[in-house]
């Protein structure tokens, strides 16, 4: 199991402008059963991930997110 932590690196209408496509890859992480838990920090600076499943799968699935793909946040 994995604790994912993403903070946004751009502006809020960038974060924004890509969040319909992240909230997707999310449905399909849920799916595929990755994906175990999700949700925005307070203050909105990023989000917290709880994922399970191999370190390279969890890697590869982060890497197709498309806060990822388009630099708009940072993982750890």
């Amino acid at each position: 199991m994995f604790v994912v932590t993403l903070r946004y690196q751009s502006d809020r209408s960038q974060v924004d402008e890509h969040r319909p496509a992240h909230m997707e890859w999310l449905k399909q992480a849920y799916a595929d059963g990755l994906m175990l838990a999700s949700g925005r920090q307070t203050p909105p600076v990023g989000g917290v991930l709880l994922m399970c499943g191999a370190r390279s799968a969890v890697e590869a699935r982060i890497a197709q997110d498309p806060f990822a793909i388009h630099d708009v946040a940072d993982y750890s």
